[in-house]
């Protein structure tokens, strides 16, 4: 997710070159298999280039799909773990195939899929996307007007730490994430200023500690996400978003849209007659399968292998679909 429209998740990788060793939500990096094959017979498969995004939602699409073209179509699959800028880069290279879940990216669409012609769309994932600010429940119980952008202000001087430069504290998470939140503190003249937490594991604990503490946080988050399910945190209204509204990133003033999370995949992976590819292309599911694999992921600690067979077996028929 790059910036255009909207500021994206590039961050100062987004300049960096594909081949370099990058890493990002595992420990892989660019040129090293993160999964080997499957069980069985990979030669009318081959190679299967499958980006990994570094948020745990897109892990749990990765583990899932890289598990199915493993076990049931035979293919060797090999897991690359790259910023979402970087991971378009490598449809031109032939370095990845797939991309699985893409937040919007008018601007990466732009360039290649229209301009360079090194990348197609493959589809919805069935997957809602959504961004915002939150608190912690304890304080929208305690304070139910914190939950309207105009009151926050008033609220300013209880958000401050010692980053914050004597303004409220307003946390995001890894600063190569989806985010306007710098101009929207800006344009909507909030005596916030955004912190970044580096990593959605940092973003996740920040909000867990401030309600078991009843601490003051005011953050960025986003859904689909399992930990809502832990922490059920309570979204602040921004301004409505409005088709266009955030055209100019240096205007900002409204709320995010919802996103309808889709695949991007290489113009060559989609005529190669792969069955990885037909698998991409029919690949969807919804928040709560995702948030249910994620969570295997993040909170019972199991590798995204065992997650994804846990979930698969659970769900024949949903894969069987896929693969038809």
């Amino acid at each position: 997710m790059a910036r255009q429209a909207r500021q994206w998740r590039v961050g100062a990788a987004g300049v960096a070159v594909l081949g370099l060793a990058l890493t990002a939500c595992g420990g892989a990096k660019v040129g090293e298999d993160s999964a080997g094959s499957g069980s069985g017979d990979s030669a009318s498969c081959g190679t299967f280039n499958l980006a990994v995004n570094p948020w745990v939602g897109y892990e749990a699409d990765a583990a899932v799909v890289a598990h199915v073209a493993e076990h049931d179509l035979g293919c060797k699959v090999t897991k690359k773990d790259l910023k979402e800028e970087i991971a378009w880069q490598g449809f031109g290279t032939g370095e990845v195939d797939t991309v699985l879940e893409n937040w919007g990216h008018d601007d990466l669409k732009k360039k290649y899929i229209t301009q360079q012609k090194t990348a197609v769309e493959a589809g919805p994932t069935g997957n809602k996307g959504l961004i915002g600010w939150y608190v912690p429940p304890w304080l929208a119980k305690a304070h139910p007007d914190i939950t309207d952008w105009k009151n926050l202000n008033k609220y300013a001087a209880n958000f401050k730490t010692s980053e914050s430069d004597g303004k409220g504290q307003l946390l995001d998470g890894d600063p190569s994430y989806v985010t306007n939140d710098e101009a929207l503190v800006k344009n909507l003249k909030l005596n916030f200023k955004v912190v970044y937490a580096g990593s959605e594991t940092a973003l996740i604990q920040a909000f867990r500690k401030a309600e078991k503490n009843k601490e003051w946080v005011i953050g960025y988050f986003y859904e689909p996400q399992w930990f809502l399910s832990e922490v059920p945190l309570v979204k602040v209204n921004l301004p409505a978003y409005k088709a266009g509204c955030d055209a100019d990133a240096a205007k900002v003033a409204c709320d995010y849209p919802v996103y309808d999370l889709d695949k991007i995949v290489s113009a060559k992976f989609a005529k190669s007659g792969s069955p990885a590819y037909n698998l991409v292309k029919n690949f969807s599911w919804t928040n709560e399968d995702q948030n249910v694999v994620a969570k295997y992921i993040a909170v019972d600690k199991m590798s995204p292998e065992a997650a994804a067979k846990k979930w698969v077996d659970a769900n024949r028929a949903k894969v069987d679909a896929w693969i038809k």
